[in-house]
């Protein structure tokens, strides 16, 4: 719960997260030491929207690696051993062509230049999450793992309609189980939206088309 912890902490209405990064290190550190301290073993840092796509939209387009080294640094150093820091990396808010105006090498650059951030500043593995669109998600996975060295999460957010569970891009949780699996995820799963009995059936139909965690 990084957006309502930060709000709580002085974040202002239509601010931007990943600046406190800069702005506010103590906050972003005391956040992860509390989460660790609640017996989190993973924490993810306050990175979530610090693809070179959403921070233009505060002028900040040109800090990319910056904010993202800054954030892995702050969730690093509250870290106890024997306990992991994960590179948060959400949606770009951007779609790719012919539904959008971003094309899929533009879109790898901009992960790419995000991973290198993030493992800069010492994450463990990188989590890839919230994503709706599949091509994106897997452009996302290829990015980072030809970036870096380093383990890579992928999850999905999923709705329940009339027919079942999909992404708002039509994906299942079986077909994204099983492409991310093929794409070279090494965990997956959903995230977000759903309450718990909504995700654990969802879990379960990832887990049908997949043997990885």
């Amino acid at each position: 719960a990084t957006g309502t912890y930060l709000q709580a902490n002085g974040l202002e209405p239509g601010g931007c997260p990943e600046l406190m990064n800069d702005t506010h290190p103590d906050v972003v550190r005391q956040m992860a030491a509390n989460y660790f301290a609640a017996g989190s073993n993973m924490v993810e840092t306050n990175s979530f929207g610090g693809s070179r796509y959403m921070l233009n939209k505060y002028d900040l387009g040109d800090r990319v690696e910056e904010l993202n080294r800054k954030g892995a640094e702050l969730a690093r150093s509250a870290a106890p051993d024997g306990c992991f820091v994960l590179g948060s990396i959400g949606p770009t808010g951007e779609f790719l062509e012919p539904n959008g105006t971003a094309t899929e090498n533009e879109m790898y650059d901009v992960f790419c230049e995000q991973v290198r951030g993030l493992v800069a500043g010492g994450v463990d593995a990188v989590c890839i999450e919230t994503m709706s669109d599949l091509a994106e998600t897997c452009l996302a996975l290829r990015a980072a793992k030809e970036t870096a060295d380093v383990a890579v999460i992928t999850t999905m957010t999923f709705d329940k309609g009339p027919r079942g569970y999909f992404t708002m891009m039509g994906t299942t949780p079986e077909l994204a189980a099983e492409q991310l699996t093929v794409a070279g995820a090494d965990i997956v799963g959903s995230n977000c939206g759903l309450p718990i009995e909504s995700l654990v059936e969802i879990v379960a139909r990832m887990r049908s088309a997949t043997e990885k965690p």
